[in-house]
C-alpha cells in the first residue's frame, strides 16, 4: 500500500498523552501534542477552539476517499486521588500495564491509531483526524461544532473509525454498530406549602409527582428493536429542599433519563412527557414545568462492506469474532453519522472511569498492529482504482 514511515511507539505516544492532565474542560497541552505528531507525520492542522474547548482537525491527503479517526483527548477527574497506587497522569507502567487516568478512554485509542498512520508514507486516498477536548462534558463546544464547521466547508469524511474502548472483556470482542439515544427530563410540580396539620390549605406536589412518575415509570417503551436492547427509562433524583417534618413544600422536582432506540425519537418522548404533565396539572390543579434535553438520537450503522471489513481484520489480527453490538452510553459517533457511516473500535474498557484506571502494554501493541491492517484493508478495498 505505502512505504514505512516512522514506526511511532504506541506505549510512549500514549505516556506522552496521559501526562497532560486534561480533566475536562481542561486542555493542558494534550492538543498540541496530538497536533504536531501530526504535523511531523505530513497532517495539515486546523485547530478549532469553540468557547473554551479545543479540537482539531487534520488531513493528510487530498483524494477520496477519507478514513477519519474520531477520538477524544479529554479524561473524567480522578476521583479520591489517595487511592490510586501511582499518580494518575505520572502514565508509569506497572505489571505490563500504562496506568493513567485517559489510558483506555481515550488516549491509549487515539495513540494506537496514530501509531499505525505512522507506518505509512501516503495512502490511497486520505487519513483524517477528528480530536475534541469536550467529550467527557457538556459535548456542546466539541465534535457538534467540529461537524457543523466540515459541513460549511464541504469536507466529505467517508467512513469515520471512533477509539473509544469498545472492547467488554478481550481486544477485539465487540465493536459498536451503533447506540441508543439519550433524553433527560426535569419535571417540576408546584403547588402551595402549608402546615402538614391543614393539609386541605395547601397543595402538596409530591402525591402529584410520585404518580406522575408512576405513570411514566409504568409504560412499556417497546421490546427491543432490531439489533437494540429494549428502550429504558431510569428515574435519577427527587427532591424538594424541605428541610422540615411540619411543612407541606412548595415545589417537588425529579429527574429521568430514557435510553432509547430506534423505535423512538427524541421529540416524540419530549412530547409524550409534555402531553403527560398536561393532563396531570389539569387534573390536580398543580403547575407542571417541563425540562428536556436529548443528547443523541438512537442510529445504526447497517451492515455491509465498511462493518463486514473491521470485522474480517479484527478476526485476522486478534484471532476472534466480534459482537456488532449497540449496548452502552452515548458517545460522539452520534454527532458523526451525520456525515458517513461510523464504528466504534478500541481497547477494553473495563477500568475506564475508574480509579486506577491502566491500558496493557500488549492490548495498546496488538491494537496498533489490528489499526494498520485495517488502513491497508480500507484503502484496497474503497481506495482509488479498487
Amino acid at each position: 500500500m505505502a512505504n514505512a514511515s516512522k514506526n511511532l511507539d504506541v506505549v510512549a505516544l500514549t505516556q506522552a498523552l496521559i501526562s497532560r492532565p486534561s480533566v475536562t474542560p481542561a486542555d493542558a497541552g494534550a492538543m498540541e501534542t496530538v497536533q504536531r505528531t501530526l504535523e511531523d507525520l505530513g497532517f495539515t492542522c486546523h485547530r478549532l477552539k469553540f468557547g473554551d474547548i479545543e479540537n482539531l482537525y487534520a488531513r493528510r491527503g487530498t483524494a477520496s476517499p477519507n478514513l477519519c479517526f474520531a477520538g477524544h483527548t479529554d479524561v473524567v477527574p480522578v476521583g479520591t486521588r489517595n487511592l490510586w497506587r501511582y499518580d494518575p497522569f505520572g502514565a508509569e507502567i506497572h505489571d505490563g500495564a500504562v496506568i493513567g487516568r485517559g489510558a483506555v478512554d481515550m488516549k491509549g485509542g487515539i495513540a494506537a491509531w496514530i501509531a499505525a498512520v505512522s507506518r505509512y508514507a501516503d495512502q490511497a486516498g486520505s487519513l483524517s483526524f477528528l480530536i475534541t477536548g469536550d467529550e467527557e462534558g457538556m459535548a456542546t463546544d466539541g465534535t457538534v461544532r467540529v461537524v457543523q464547521w466540515l459541513k460549511d466547508r464541504g469536507e466529505v469524511i467517508d467512513h469515520c473509525i471512533v477509539g473509544e474502548p469498545s472492547s467488554s472483556a478481550q481486544l477485539g470482542d465487540m465493536i459498536k454498530v451503533g447506540r441508543r439515544g439519550s433524553v433527560n427530563a426535569t419535571f417540576t410540580v408546584s403547588g402551595k406549602q402549608g402546615h402538614v396539620a391543614y393539609p386541605q390549605r395547601a397543595l402538596n406536589p409530591l402525591p402529584v409527582l410520585v404518580d406522575l412518575l408512576a405513570t411514566l415509570k409504568g409504560r412499556v417503551l417497546d421490546d427491543g428493536y432490531a439489533d437494540f436492547q429494549p428502550s429504558n427509562l431510569e428515574i435519577t433524583t427527587i427532591d424538594t429542599g424541605n428541610a422540615t417534618s411540619n411543612i407541606i413544600p412548595q415545589d417537588a422536582r425529579a429527574r429521568i433519563n430514557i435510553r432509547f432506540n430506534p423505535a423512538h425519537t427524541g421529540a416524540e418522548l419530549k412530547t409524550w412527557f409534555e402531553t403527560l404533565a398536561g393532563g396531570f396539572a389539569a387534573r390536580t390543579g398543580a403547575e407542571i414545568r417541563v425540562e428536556t434535553s436529548i443528547s443523541g438520537e438512537a442510529f445504526l450503522t447497517e451492515a455491509g462492506p465498511f462493518v463486514d471489513l473491521i470485522a474480517d481484520v479484527i478476526k485476522d489480527t486478534l484471532g476472534i469474532e466480534t459482537d456488532r453490538s449497540t449496548t452502552g452510553g452515548t458517545s460522539d459517533a452520534r454527532f458523526i453519522r451525520d456525515l458517513c457511516p461510523v464504528v466504534e473500535f478500541g481497547l477494553v474498557g473495563q477500568t475506564m472511569h475508574q480509579i486506577n484506571e491502566c491500558a496493557s502494554v500488549a492490548d495498546l501493541e496488538a491494537l496498533t498492529d489490528a489499526y494498520s491492517a485495517l488502513i491497508e484493508a480500507y484503502f484496497s478495498k474503497f481506495g482509488s482504482g479498487s
